[in-house]
C-alpha cells in the first residue's frame, strides 16, 4: 500500500539508441509496485508490422500532426533523424494520466526531455548510460541491423546525447536491465515521498 500513497510524478527516461532503455522500462513496469504508465507518443511515420495505433504510437498524418502542433497540443515534438518524420508527446497523455494518480513515464530523446522540463521542472529524469561509447558501439553492432553509415550516424547522435547526461537528476549505467530497473524503482519510491 506504500506505493499507492506516494505522490504520482512524471518520469523521463532517455539514453542513446542501444543503451537498453526499452528493456529496462519493460522490467521496471513488470517489477516496480508503482502505478507506472508509459505515455504513448505520436508519430508521422507509418506503423511497422505488429504495431497498433494507440498502443505503440498514435499514428498521425503529417497534416494532423502539424495541425495539432500548431494548436499547441504537444508537450514536446521534434523531427527525428532528419527523415521527415515527427515524434512527440501530447499534453493530454501526461495530464490525464497524472490526474488519474498514475506515474507517467516518457521514454524520449534528450531534446524532448529538455523541452518537457520547461513545463515539468519537477519531473524525475533518468539517463540510461551504456557504460561507454565503445560498449554502445559493441551493442549496436551485435544487433546486426545497422549499416556502417547508420551506425556512424547513431554514434554521432550518442556522443551528443552523452554530453547532455549530466543535466539529468539520475544516471543509471545499464550493465544488467533487471538491476537497472530495480535502481530506478528505488529512486522513484524516494522521489514520490518528496
Amino acid at each position: 500500500m506504500l506505493a499507492a500513497s506516494l505522490k504520482p510524478r512524471l518520469i523521463i527516461v532517455s539514453g542513446p539508441s542501444g543503451a537498453g532503455k526499452s528493456t529496462v522500462v519493460k522490467r521496471l513496469l513488470a517489477d516496480c509496485p508503482l502505478p507506472i504508465q508509459v505515455s504513448v507518443s505520436a508519430t508521422t511515420r507509418p506503423p511497422r508490422p505488429r504495431e497498433s495505433d494507440g498502443v505503440d504510437y498514435h499514428f498521425l498524418s503529417h497534416d494532423e500532426f502539424r495541425r495539432r502542433r500548431e494548436a499547441g497540443e504537444f508537450l514536446e515534438c521534434f523531427e527525428v533523424f532528419g527523415r521527415g518524420d515527427w515524434y512527440g508527446t501530447l499534453h493530454e497523455s501526461v495530464t490525464t494520466g497524472l490526474s488519474e494518480g498514475k506515474w507517467i513515464l516518457l521514454e524520449i530523446d534528450v531534446h524532448g526531455a529538455m523541452a518537457t522540463l520547461e513545463t515539468y521542472p519537477e519531473a524525475v529524469t533518468v539517463f540510461i548510460h551504456p557504460g561507454s561509447l565503445e560498449e554502445l558501439e559493441r551493442r549496436l553492432r551485435h544487433r546486426g541491423s545497422e549499416t556502417e553509415d547508420s551506425l556512424r550516424r547513431r554514434l554521432e547522435v550518442a556522443r551528443a546525447e552523452l554530453e547532455v547526461a549530466p543535466r539529468y537528476r539520475h544516471t543509471i549505467v545499464n550493465h544488467d536491465p533487471g538491476q537497472a530497473a530495480r535502481e530506478i524503482c528505488q529512486l522513484l519510491m524516494s522521489a514520490g515521498d518528496a
